[in-house]
This record gives C-alpha cells, sequence and structure tokens, in this order.
C-alpha cells in the first residue's frame, strides 16, 4: 500500500515562522527530505527515528537532480512511508513542486500541500516596509532571475519589469542582475529606482542592503556570493529606522 506525502512550506528559515500544520506533519514524519534552506532548527521537530535525505539545490554547488528527487519521493511512497517534502519559503513558488506533483500523480501516489511564509514577505517585513502601497504600489511581481541553465530567461516581460509603480521581487537572480538591470534600464526604468538586497532572510546572518537598481547591480557585478538572496525593487516605501547595516 503506497504511503503519503504531504509538501510542506517551511518558510524563509526562521522556525518560530512555521505553521501548526507544518510542525505535526514533521514530527509525524517516518522520512523528511528536504532542501538546504529548510536545514539546521527546523528539523528539531522530527523525530528521532525519521530518515532526513538532503536534497537541496544551490546554485553553483553539486545538486541531485530534480527527476532523481522525484523518484526518490515515490520510492519512499512504495514502502507505505509518511512523508514530508520539506521546502524552502512557500513551495509553490519557484519551488520546484509541479514536477515533483507529477511525479506523484502517475505513480498514483497521494499527496497534500502546506503553504509557508513566502521569503518576499519575510523580506519586506525585516526592512520594516509593505508590498504593496495604496497610491503607488498596487502592482505585486515575482520573477526568477535564472533559467535551467543558470542563465537569466530569455522570455521576460520587461515592460512589466521596468514598471516603478509596480513592486517587484527577483528570485535567485543575484548573478543575473546586473544583466537584467541594463535590460530593465533600456525598457524605461529609472537608474535611481529604490532597490533592496535581502540575504539569508529571516536568519541569524541576515542582510538588508538599501540601493538603487544602478548602484545594486554595479556591486553585484564585483561582489557576489553565494548567500541565498532576494532583490526587490520599485515603490518600495521609506525602511523602518535602524533597519539596514
Amino acid at each position: 500500500m503506497n504511503g503519503f506525502v504531504s509538501f510542506v512550506s517551511s518558510g524563509p528559515g526562521d522556525p518560530e515562522l512555521l505553521t501548526l500544520k507544518a510542525v505535526a506533519r514533521l514530527r509525524a514524519a517516518d522520512a523528511i527530505l528536504f532542501d538546504d534552506l529548510s536545514s539546521g532548527p527546523i528539523l528539531a521537530h522530527a523525530r528521532a527515528e525519521a530518515d532526513l535525505v538532503s536534497v537541496g539545490k544551490r546554485a553553483g554547488r553539486p545538486s541531485p537532480r530534480q527527476d532523481s528527487i522525484s523518484r526518490l519521493l515515490v520510492d519512499y511512497a512504495k514502502t507505505g512511508a509518511r512523508i514530508v517534502r520539506l521546502k524552502s519559503g512557500d513551495g509553490g513558488i519557484f519551488g520546484r513542486l509541479e514536477e515533483e506533483i507529477s511525479a506523484l500523480n502517475a505513480a498514483g501516489i497521494g499527496y497534500e500541500i502546506i503553504p509557508g511564509v513566502p521569503s518576499a514577505c519575510a523580506a519586506a517585513a525585516a526592512a520594516g516596509i509593505p508590498l504593496t502601497r495604496r497610491q503607488t504600489a498596487r502592482r505585486l511581481q515575482f520573477v526568477t532571475g535564472h533559467d535551467v541553465t543558470g542563465d537569466l530567461p530569455e522570455d521576460l516581460n520587461m515592460a512589466a519589469l521596468a514598471d516603478p509603480a509596480a513592486t517587484t521581487v527577483v528570485f535567485m537572480g543575484k548573478r543575473t542582475f546586473p544583466r537584467l538591470a541594463a535590460l530593465l534600464f533600456a525598457a524605461g526604468l529609472p537608474p535611481g529606482t529604490p532597490a533592496l538586497l535581502a540575504e539569508a532572510v529571516s536568519r541569524p546572518e541576515q542582510r538588508l542592503v538599501r540601493s538603487t537598481v544602478a548602484e545594486l547591480a554595479g556591486m553585484l557585478a564585483t561582489h557576489d556570493t553565494s548567500t541565498p538572496a532576494l532583490i526587490l525593487y520599485g515603490a518600495l516605501g521609506n525602511p523602518r529606522e535602524g533597519a539596514y547595516p
């Protein structure tokens, strides 16, 4: 008899941001397949006898193939186990959730999806700003900064991304942001548009850098790091005093 998979979103990394349902599934799981950003204190909720399997994918580092992760989920489920697939942020936002759901559907295995705090929301909260503003930021858009090859996607809607009246959040975009910024300027975005680099959101090593799109692009062109980060730009409003180093 097949087991059951719970896709659990762990939020940006702070274990206090886990939902009650997420904690309940972690405590009941026979096996937990976790992303890198979902490890550490979050796994303290697991049972001592549970299998803990790292399947994290990080840019620039050796990582398991997506089809291998999907196959591992199916193999565990076929043993009748209760499985948690632990994803960072909210797994439905650039979390490769669809590929894993498709594999379970093909194998006839049941699943549920438990949402979590999106990292974009946590970044804005850490900076003390809203993601939307009634008069000046009525639209919020999420975009990935790299495609399956690791390069900037070629089919981005530059007119939408260059709208200074929207709040735009770029996921996984530190390496490609200088090129994206050049395209944004060509599409009409003012170089002085406010920008925020949010690294390791909600973790002890969190770092928030307030800048402009032009300044941030210049900084990342020469000082990129492997620390996971989000880039926010647009009508960001005024940050909380003392929120930035």
